[in-house]
């Protein structure tokens, strides 16, 4: 069995894990074939051509593709989808290929998850809604104790900038949550201070140096702050 992890929509992927499961199972034939070189063990000339036997059999690969997005996955799930209408009388000797599709904005049910995997799919699930979200992390005891290495993956899959403990082997996401969105309220409340200076400093009513004092930086830092928010010092004008 093989994870293949997608963070993006892939628009080949029933081609990409063909191949991969193909030479899956051309390496178990090969492998065969060199046993049976080695033992010099065919039966017929029929084995030997083939290098497999007929009673060799061939272990079941399954690729299972997690898709670790925040946006619905629209890409084709099987190799007829990759291909246009055709005459119907065809379509029974071409051999499709359907990938194993593991999507949780479409899981309804998390309860039969029991690892890491249940928060953080249930975080991707509902990214895109604010409110959804906070509620889920704020009222689902799941979110009382979730380990590092998951509070990793939902900052890196889904967005987030949750401040934690790398040394605490499980994080309190609620109040890491909840002061995520405190420290957002103040970055927040500090960039429409900082935008109010540079409005004052770029219509002459403030002095750069005021400015820059005002919001605690530097005169360069502040002249190149205000460059990258669109204003412009006085003497640039």
């Amino acid at each position: 069995m093989g994870i293949e992890a997608q963070t993006d929509v892939h628009y080949s992927m029933p081609v990409k894990t063909m191949i991969y499961d193909a030479m899956n199972y051309g390496e178990q034939v090969n492998e065969a074939k060199k046993q049976h070189q080695k033992n010099k063990d065919y039966k017929s000339s029929d084995e030997f051509l083939s290098g497999f036997t007929l009673e060799d059999r061939l272990t079941p690969v399954i690729t299972i593709t997690l898709y670790l997005g925040t946006k619905n996955w629209d890409g084709p799930r099987s190799l007829v989808e990759m291909m246009p209408h055709m005459d119907e009388r065809f379509r029974p000797f071409i051999n499709d290929y359907r990938i194993n599709l593991l999507n949780p904005l479409e899981i309804t049910d998390f309860s039969k998850f029991k690892t890491g995997l249940k928060p953080l799919f249930e975080v991707l699930k509902n990214a895109s809604d604010e409110g959804k979200l906070n509620d889920l992390i704020t009222k689902d005891e799941t979110f009382t104790r979730v380990d590092v290495e998951t509070v990793a993956a939902i900052n890196l899959f889904a967005g987030t900038d949750i401040k934690y403990d790398e040394k605490e082997e499980v994080v309190n996401m609620c109040k890491a949550w909840d002061d995520h969105k405190k420290r957002g309220i103040q970055e927040g409340m500090k960039q429409g201070r900082c935008l109010e200076v540079y409005s004052l400093v770029q219509d002459g009513i403030l002095d750069p140096e005021v400015g820059a004092s005002r919001v605690s930086m530097s005169l360069d830092d502040f002249a190149d702050a205000m460059q990258k928010a669109g204003y412009k010092l006085p003497e640039m004008v």
